[in-house]
Order: C-alpha cells, then sequence, then structure tokens
C-alpha cells in the first residue's frame, strides 16, 4: 500500500492546513481510504483513521470495543511533504481500548516495526530488544517540547538530566527507535489514539515501560489526548519518571 499510494508523492506532494493545524496532503486521503479497503480483509473490523471527522472516530471507538483497526495513515506529514523521510504508517487492532497488534513502516527508511501483544517485538523480522540500562545522564530524550506545559519545558531545557534531546516529527518513529535503543526516554504531552496505539505495544513488548503523568497504567483514559512518559528500560523509567513528576505543576 505505501509503495503505491504514499512513496509515489513523496517530494511530489502539495499540502493543505487543517482546522487543528497539521496538514494534510492526497497521500494521507489516499492511503487511509487503501488501508480502510484492505484491512477489514484481514480482520473483520472497523478502521478507525486520523483523517476521519471527530465524530466518526468517536462513534466507531464506542461501538466497536471487540475489536477496531486504528491508523494514521501518514505520521509525519509535515516532513513528508516537505521531503524529509522520517514518516510512517502506523496500524494496531485493538480489542477493549489495548492494541494486540501493531504495526510501524517506515516506507523510505526501509524499516518495519511490529509487535503482538504476549509474542514479543520486531524490526523487519529480527528480535527487537530495548538493551541495556544507561543513567538517565547518559540518556538521548525524545520530547516534544512544544507541547510540554511551561513548567516542565522550563526545566528539561534549563536543567536536563540527560544528554541530548531530539524530536524527529513522527510520533510513530519516536515508539519505534525508543524500543530499538536509539532513544532512551520519551516525554510528550498531547498524543491522540493513532499516534500511540501501533507504537506503545512495540515499545512494552521489547522490554520498555510506559505510563501518562496521570497513572501508571498508561491505557486507562480517554484516547483523543494523552500524555506519555516512558523510557526503554524499567531501571530507566523509575530515574525519569521521578525527575518528571517532581516538576508537574501540580507538584509544586
Amino acid at each position: 500500500m505505501a509503495h503505491e499510494e504514499i512513496m509515489p508523492r513523496f517530494r511530489h506532494v502539495t499540502a493543505a492546513i487543517k482546522a487543528d493545524g497539521g496538514l494534510l496532503t492526497e497521500a494521507d486521503i489516499a492511503a487511509q481510504q487503501a488501508l480502510m479497503d484492505w484491512l477489514p480483509q484481514l480482520v473483520p473490523f472497523p478502521v478507525l483513521g486520523e483523517e476521519m471527522t471527530t465524530d466518526a472516530q468517536q462513534f466507531l471507538w464506542a461501538a466497536n470495543q471487540a475489536g477496531l483497526w486504528v491508523v494514521d495513515p501518514v505520521d509525519g506529514t509535515t516532513n513528508f511533504a516537505r521531503g524529509l523521510p522520517c514518516f510512517s504508517v502506523s496500524i494496531a487492532l485493538m480489542r477493549a481500548g489495548r492494541p494486540v497488534l501493531g504495526v510501524v513502516y517506515a516506507p523510505a527508511l526501509g524499516e518495519c516495526f511490529s509487535a503482538v501483544a504476549g509474542h514479543g517485538a520486531w524490526c523487519n523480522g529480527e528480535t527487537l530488544r530495548s538493551g541495556a540500562d544507561v543513567p538517565l545522564a547518559e540518556a538521548v530524550a525524545a520530547i516534544d517540547i512544544k507541547r510540554l506545559s511551561a513548567d516542565l519545558a522550563v526545566g528539561v531545557v534549563r536543567n536536563r538530566p540527560y544528554h541530548a534531546q531530539r524530536n524527529f516529527g513522527a510520533s510513530t518513529l519516536d515508539w519505534c527507535w525508543l524500543a530499538a535503543g536509539r532513544m532512551d526516554v520519551m516525554l510528550h504531552c498531547s498524543q491522540k489514539l493513532w499516534d500511540f496505539a501501533a507504537g506503545a505495544l512495540i515499545l512494552q513488548e521489547a522490554g520498555g515501560q510506559v505510563a501518562t503523568l496521570e497513572s501508571e497504567d498508561f491505557w486507562v483514559g480517554k484516547p483523543w489526548q494523552r500524555s506519555v512518559l516512558a523510557a526503554r528500560t524499567p531501571a530507566l523509567f523509575a530515574e525519569w519518571r521521578e525527575w518528571v513528576l517532581a516538576r508537574r505543576p501540580s507538584a509544586a
């Protein structure tokens, strides 16, 4: 699908601005339609896509807890529209609000990450493990600073506890690169269902740990806007979580 609907348009597409300020290209629409046609043939459940209306998304989520495909047809649309290769297709199969299958495919980079709940995670078919512990002071952090509260943003800029920070403009790839040990910790204050559904499962199945700023159980709560606090190992997660929570506004 990506090589029929997405890659032929890479570096040859224009983008429009959506009501929420994000970008939309014809590749997003074409890829979403292709997934809506194809996925129910694999497992007969409806498809919830990022480019649907809010009303349609909320209806599908409420009506299909027994089984639902969740897709982001092009995550990193700004990168895609500008000719940058950091974009992906994200697919998750959800049951009772939790993913049982996740796939994130980065066609321009030639990498496909996948996971099955309880059975592990893979990158291009090879077992994926998040790697050995490092001290937080040596960690590379995946942080979208523009979405943080003022307290957290000031903290990570002026008093950072990690070695370096990166943001590549594609949340689904941040999850996968964390799972692959390319980055070490993540902080994000506003991800939506299609941003985290596949990636969080891939991280967890690779040995990483994830929560929100409000709950130790990442999978509880409404899926439309969720904070992310994650690390690729439990020990690093504990250190990172302690630092972040101490600087939340409610901790003052």
